[in-house]
């Protein structure tokens, strides 16, 4: 978290030999782990100076998240893309075969092809590999970004819907608009440590961005979606997903919990197939997360809206409790949920972390602004850093 992740985080010299990123994001991304705990250890050990990269990353992840939230309508037209892009995908027999080369790992291109195998094998890519890997499937390939997001977004473990649209549309020049990224043979060999050497004639046949595709812009920023907050004393249902598995963070005290529940919900990333060992990390972190919260949970696929409406009214409960969750599938389901809990007098309510609401706000333009404001976020968030990390004994462990 100090100097050997500043100096090394951008090198892979492959899977079995990653020595400088911790290889937490799967916990970080269901919250497991959380971005205090993260950005207290890494103070702890090395100081604020030591460990700035690092913290400066973990706040990225933030900065993403909170971006979406205030544009909405960028998530929106990810997936009514997507659904466009896959209709032309059944239609258009050459892109379909260029497709399939590409996640099989068949394009000629041997670390392109590579790193889409490892993919699929491992569910994981190190982040300066993924940044290669989109700006290879972009401007060499010339394939639709939003299949290459949902490669990514059906396949990592640690796969988000800020952090994976965003950066894809970074890569493409849509999210810093006209600012493109394109993936250099020379970095890509010094970065692998010459594991790969490709030529220059293998990569970007097309310099430019694809922000022509969005002629209007960005949409207007909104203001943050101002959750429900859970009310005491009301029967409650307390719902969790893995877009946050850590319920004991949150008051409970006061509330008549008259059940809890487990929403599974990997499966809507995409309309084609997810991978199963996606699904596998989800299953485990609810189990997990179920038998922290000390009751017996009923666990529930995302399917039909009605069933956990209906869930909700046999157990007598007046509101479903969970914590906040951000914008992403799991958010469209339970907004098809609303109107039947609505039918049923029941109210959906969500804690939101004191960590959002502090960064969030921020999260209005580039990254500038929040990074800006990191030595005062972490004097608000974390106050003695030295002691959030000490007084919580499992930190040492969860973050070697």
């Amino acid at each position: 978290m100090g100097r050997r992740y500043a100096a090394g985080r951008n090198y892979d010299y492959g899977p079995e030999n990653r020595k400088a990123v911790s290889g937490l994001s799967p916990w970080v991304r269901r919250r497991l782990v959380t971005e205090q705990e993260l950005v207290a250890a890494a103070i702890a050990a090395h100081g604020f100076d030591g460990a700035e990269k690092f913290v400066q990353e973990v706040f990225w992840r933030s900065y993403f998240k909170g971006w979406l939230e205030r544009r909405p309508l960028v998530w929106r037209a990810y997936v009514e893309g997507l659904d466009a892009d896959l209709v032309a995908l059944e239609c258009d027999r050459r892109l379909r075969r260029t497709v399939e080369a590409a996640e099989g790992g068949e394009t000629g291109i041997d670390c392109f092809d590579v790193w889409a195998r490892e993919l699929v094998e491992t569910g994981y890519l190190h982040n300066h590999t993924r940044m290669w890997f989109a700006s290879i499937w972009i401007f060499t390939l010339d394939l639709p970004w939003r299949l290459g997001a949902d490669f990514f977004y059906r396949h990592l473990l640690d796969g988000d819907a800020a952090s994976n649209t965003l950066s894809w549309r970074w890569v493409a020049g849509l999210h810093t608009r006209g600012k493109a990224y394109h993936a250099e043979p020379w970095n890509i060999a010094t970065y692998t440590g010459q594991r790969f050497t490709p030529r220059d004639a293998e990569l970007a046949r097309r310099r430019d961005s694809l922000d022509f595709l969005e002629p209007k812009g960005l949409p207007p920023l909104q203001p943050l979606r101002q959750p429900t907050r859970p009310e005491t004393g009301r029967p409650t249902l307390l719902l969790i997903t893995d877009e946050d598995a850590r319920t004991e963070d949150f008051d409970l005290v006061g509330l008549d919990l008259r059940a809890v529940a487990t929403l599974s919900a990997s499966h809507l990333r995409s309309p084609l197939d997810v991978s199963e060992a996606v699904a596998a990390v989800e299953t485990e972190a609810l189990a997990d997360a179920a038998m922290r919260a000390g009751r017996p949970a009923q666990s529930f696929r995302a399917g039909v809206p009605e069933d956990l409406a209906r869930f909700a009214e046999r157990a007598g409960v007046t509101q479903i409790v969970t914590p906040f969750v951000p914008r992403g599938p799991t958010h469209d389901w339970l907004e098809r949920v609303r109107p039947a809990l609505a039918a049923r007098d029941i109210v959906l309510a969500e804690w939101r972390r004191e960590w959002d609401e502090a960064v969030w706000p921020l999260a209005s333009a580039g990254f500038f602004k929040v990074k800006e404001r990191i030595p005062a976020l972490v004097a608000r968030l974390i106050p003695d850093a030295q002691s959030a990390a000490s007084a919580d004994g499992r930190l040492s462990s969860s973050t070697r």
